[in-house]
């Protein structure tokens, strides 16, 4: 299927349009993947955050 749209594209000389097309597909997977990344990581450091104030209550006494 690609290879029809390339085919396509190229044909009428559009390859400036294929390749800015294939930067902003590139762009915009590396964003998802990115944003993916932080939010896992700021879920474990909510986490971490969540089990250091239990310790902390427990060390002090205030944990019922």
């Amino acid at each position: 299927m690609f290879d029809r749209i390339a085919e396509a594209i190229i044909s009428r000389g559009d390859l400036a349009h294929l390749a800015l097309f294939v930067w902003a597909s590139g762009a915009s997977a590396l964003l998802a993947m990115t944003l993916r990344d932080l939010f896992a990581a700021n879920r474990r450091f909510d986490e971490f955050v969540r089990e250091l104030s239990l310790f902390n209550r427990r060390q002090s006494g205030d944990f019922p």
